[in-house]
């Protein structure tokens, strides 16, 4: 089996057991749906925003092509407003170039404020790592999985533009790099490069930035904080909006092993094969791990937490591996398991802008969880929050009493009023 290149699709998070619920009856609402005019410029089909080049040679940012959107299904409660499905240019975590596909959504209602229309980055949170899973193609309506439509039209309601990356690994053929930082954090960013760029968005390269993403998504943004003065120095990013984070992979993946999420440990460790082919992967597996392979590719959110409920890793591999023995494994140039999951903390390496850090952040971070999420551990939490906070970077610090998926949605309205104080130029010394 070739994990780099041709896997069939799957889709991941426990959010959406309770999210069926959370979302049933607000998909009940109306949908959203655009207005017509678009430029003639974005006139692809829709199976040409997910059919990935042979070589890739768009430059980061760069609109491959683009496609006017009918409505909006998932946004339910938004205002009036023009979409675009768009695939653009982004780089892997190696610096190859590759296709990402996302939505450019905006409101029709003039901004007023000062300066451009600001614009919102959005990161999903997990979806499921095959390509039916997409989040474009869940707003659009073409697979009802999703659950943070009403983020969307929270932001949109306060009159911001909205980039909502798919993430890497979404198009025909592929499979998302789940738990990978630098894919994630370059596509948000490379997103928010393409949304001016995409002819009638009206968006300015101007315009202020903020991030915003949860779980999955909250790894992805504050990934996406750490690379943005390296990889879009351009961008005039003003913070960051992170809740749910699993900084810490190999925290989370104990804590997952043989619990409820488990799922969620699976689709990571095919999400890091296909970023590290080189690392030891089909030759560890039995044959119920190739048969979970090919199920979780299958699969998006609510299935995956449903198929895996309670499975250990040990299941799966030839021996019964446990995590340790597999982190212990070497591949073809000497890294290990543990060195790629390790590769991926959030957190190291970080500081002010002048620091000579590997990651020089300076705008402020907000970062929040729920005080009962079973997914990531308070440990891994709280460390991430004092390695921002000793490095000097403003960072807020937000609990919610909720679990991990109910967090999410308590959110919406402190981190869509916190980064309107952001784009408002208001300071943000944090509470460290």
């Amino acid at each position: 089996m070739n994990f780099h290149s041709s896997r069939k699709p799957l889709r991941k998070r426990a959010a959406l057991l309770a999210a069926a619920g959370l979302l049933g009856g607000l998909l009940a609402v109306p949908a959203v749906t655009a207005s017509a005019g678009t430029p003639e410029a974005c006139s692809a089909a829709d199976a040409d925003i997910y059919r990935p080049p042979d070589n890739p040679t768009a430059a980061p940012g760069a609109v491959v092509a683009c496609r006017r959107v009918d409505s909006l299904p998932m946004v339910v409660g938004g205002p009036p407003l023009d979409a675009w499905k768009v695939q653009y240019g982004s780089t892997d975590g190696r610096g190859r170039r590759v296709s990402v596909a996302g939505t450019v959504v905006v409101p029709h209602k003039p901004w007023t404020g000062a300066g451009e229309r600001p614009l919102v980055a959005f990161v999903p949170g997990t979806l499921g790592i095959g390509p039916q899973c997409a989040f474009s193609k869940q707003l659009a309506g073409q697979y009802q999985d999703a659950y943070e439509g009403p983020n969307i039209a929270a932001l949109l309601n306060a009159g911001y533009a909205v980039a909502a990356t798919d993430g890497q690994g979404y198009m025909d053929g592929q499979v998302h790099p789940y738990a990978s930082g630098a894919e994630a954090g370059h596509a948000a960013l490379d997103m928010a490069r393409a949304a001016s760029r995409v002819p009638g968005t009206g968006v300015s390269p101007d315009a202020r930035v903020g991030v915003w993403g949860y779980s999955e998504g909250g790894s992805g943004s504050l990934w996406a904080a750490q690379l943005a003065r390296s990889y879009a120095p351009e961008l005039d990013v003003v913070g960051v909006a992170s809740g749910g984070i699993p900084a810490d992979l190999k925290q989370v993946a104990g804590n997952l092993d043989g619990q409820f999420f488990a799922g969620f440990l699976v689709d990571a460790f095919i999400g890091l094969s296909v970023t590290h082919p080189d690392m030891p992967f089909d030759s560890i597996l039995n044959d119920s791990g190739r048969k979970a392979v090919k199920d979780a590719e299958s699969l998006c959110a609510a299935g995956t937490v449903s198929r895996f409920p309670g499975a250990r890793i040990e299941q799966y591999t030839e021996g019964g591996l446990t995590l340790d023995q597999i982190y212990a494994l070497h591949g073809t140039d000497g890294t290990t398991w543990g060195d790629a999951v390790a590769a991926n903390k959030l957190g190291a390496g970080i500081g002010v802008p002048g620091s000579g850090a590997r990651y020089e952040i300076g705008f402020p971070v907000l970062q929040y969880r729920g005080l009962l999420d079973e997914v990531i551990p308070a440990r891994t939490a709280g460390e991430t929050r004092r390695a921002y906070c000793a490095a000097g970077i403003s960072t807020r610090w937000t609990t919610y009493a909720g679990d991990h998926l109910t967090s999410d949605p308590h959110a919406i309205g402190d981190v869509v009023a916190w980064l309107g104080d952001r784009f408002d130029g208001k300071a943000d010394t944090g509470n460290c």
